[in-house]
């Protein structure tokens, strides 16, 4: 059975960092692409990060160059740091799986599986 499970956020203040992970189980790991969303209050879920079947990376331009996503393939484990955090990183943060080899990551619409998703919280 498919199943993902996020840890790590919380609440930190603008300059911080955080560490997100998304436990794996089932074949979701080995899925084509997988990626990191977010969710803040009253706006539609959008790409943060993520990991091309290639293992090629893509970012947002609004983390690029402060979220870091990675992978540990013996723990089925994916990992997005997070640093320089800025009051609009304030968000729920979900991890996400998909089964196609479209190439772009960003359609959330696109995804197959989903984790429950946790809160990140950056205060001024």
């Amino acid at each position: 059975q498919e199943h993902l499970v996020e840890s790590g956020g919380g609440s930190v203040q603008a300059g911080g960092s955080l560490r997100l992970s998304c436990q794996a189980s089932g074949r979701t790991f080995s899925s084509p692409a997988m990626s990191w969303f977010r969710q803040a209050p009253g706006k539609e879920r959008e790409f943060v990060a993520g990991f091309r079947w290639s293992g090629t990376t893509d970012y947002s331009d609004s983390v690029k160059g402060r979220f870091t996503i990675s992978r540990n393939n013996a723990e089925n484990t994916m990992y997005l740091q997070m640093n320089s955090l800025k009051p609009e990183d304030t968000a729920v943060y979900y991890c996400a799986a998909r089964v196609n080899l479209a190439a772009s990551l960003w359609p959330a619409a696109q995804y197959d599986y989903w984790g429950q998703g946790t809160q990140v919280t950056v205060s001024s």
